[in-house]
């Protein structure tokens, strides 16, 4: 199946931050986002999450990331925040709860084929005692 959707990734940059240090944790979790710094914060898009999900299935995460995406999702969009400090070492944390000191790294995911849920079973399958369900 083809998927097309385009995330959107959004970083704050704070004053005591260096800009390609949080580039770094951005590309760790989304290599193929094209990314561009603005006053305060780096912005980008990328059309694939690939590496993204290969991290969840390696950190055996899952079913974590399916509540996170299925409980921000409206219409054709889900979102999700991560903590950028995880990000730098290439680990995908879920920021939940009090905003971190950094800031953290937004991402809103549009997808305009198939639909949010298809998509979001490709990302992050269902899983069964921890194993990804085949449909």
């Amino acid at each position: 199946m083809i998927y097309r959707i385009e995330a959107s990734v959004r970083a704050p940059v704070e004053d005591t931050e260096v800009t390609d240090r949080v580039r770094d944790a951005v590309a760790n979790l989304f290599p193929n986002a094209e990314l561009e710094a603005r006053e305060g914060e780096l912005v980008g898009t990328t059309h694939s999450m690939d590496h993204f999900s290969e991290l969840l299935h390696r950190q055996e995460i899952l079913d974590t990331a399916r509540s996170e995406f299925f409980r921000r999702q409206s219409g054709e969009y889900f979102s999700f925040s991560l903590k950028k400090q995880a990000a730098f070492q290439g680990v995908v944390n879920f920021a939940v709860g009090e905003t971190d000191e950094l800031g953290e790294i937004d991402v809103e995911v549009r997808v305009d084929e198939p639909d949010v849920e298809s998509y979001i079973d490709h990302v992050a399958p269902p899983t069964e005692e921890g194993r990804p369900v085949e449909p």
